[in-house]
């Protein structure tokens, strides 16, 4: 896709899933490809497996460490203020009941889900401004659009992520910046099994609507087209749990409650 060439695009939660297919994808486009997660191991397996056309460039972060985010960005000042498009991508999924869920969990989730992507942007919107020219991208999910049983903690995340970039989207209306939110329903990716439990470890099994789920291949093709066509929201996914579950919930409100309470979502 053109719009994607001689871009920079940093892209968190690089090394695995969305993020990782994503850095596959871009990489055809003769572009310079940040990637970021925590272990430099697996992002360099991923950037082994992108292709030639694309620069590609490592930089390890914590997203829930945000004074080390700080550091990280001064260290790389000058390759990370030319960023043109910045994919938040990087987050932790959850899998247990309130009632149940220690706080750390809680405040895990909104570390690195929210304030993560919140501190990257807000070091990036200067350099953007600046040129007055780039495009924030937030991964957030179908459940960032209605609450979510077994998953408080991560739909809570997510609805701040919808919060900041409307209202971020809003500010910028005069500019030449863009910002686009994705809305993923199941997409086959290991999420579920790195979701966080009541006690903050791991689930360790795949969902079996995620096992299902659409392919991550065909859902990052969708994402592309629509960050390249400046879309400002885009639902994908199966169509039960993105178009009906959120079509429902607006114009049924009373009617969907009741359907997710008595579900099971696992």
């Amino acid at each position: 896709m053109t719009y994607f060439n001689n871009k920079t695009i940093w892209i968190t939660g690089a090394s695995s899933g969305i993020g990782k297919e994503m850095a596959i994808q871009l990489s055809k486009n003769k572009c310079t490809l940040i990637l970021s997660s925590r272990n430099n191991d697996t992002l360099q397996a991923v950037k082994n497996n992108c292709h030639s056309a694309a620069q590609i460039q490592l930089i390890t972060l914590d997203l829930a460490d945000h004074d080390g985010l700080d550091k990280t960005f001064g260290d790389n000042r000058n390759l990370l203020k030319n960023v043109d498009i910045l994919i938040n991508n990087g987050g932790i999924s959850q899998r247990s009941f309130a009632k149940d869920t220690s706080f750390k969990v809680y405040k895990k989730l909104m570390d690195v889900n929210y304030l993560g992507a919140v501190k990257l942007t807000s070091l990036i919107l200067p350099y953007l401004l600046q040129k007055n020219s780039g495009h924030f991208v937030a991964i957030s999910s179908s459940a960032g659009k209605f609450g979510v049983p077994v998953r408080t903690g991560y739909s809570a995340s997510k609805f701040a992520l919808h919060g900041y970039y409307e209202g971020l989207r809003a500010e910028l209306h005069k500019t030449n910046i863009h910002t686009t939110i994705i809305c993923p329903g199941y997409i086959k990716t290991d999420i579920s099994k790195n979701a966080l439990t009541s006690d903050g470890s791991p689930q360790g099994t795949m969902d079996d609507a995620q096992a299902n789920g659409m392919p991550v291949e065909k859902m990052v093709e969708k994402v592309l087209q629509a960050i390249a066509n400046k879309k400002e929201e885009l639902l994908v996914g199966g169509l039960k749990e993105t178009h009906l579950a959120v079509w429902m919930s607006r114009m049924f409100p009373s009617l969907f409650r009741k359907i997710i309470a008595k579900s099971r979502v696992t």
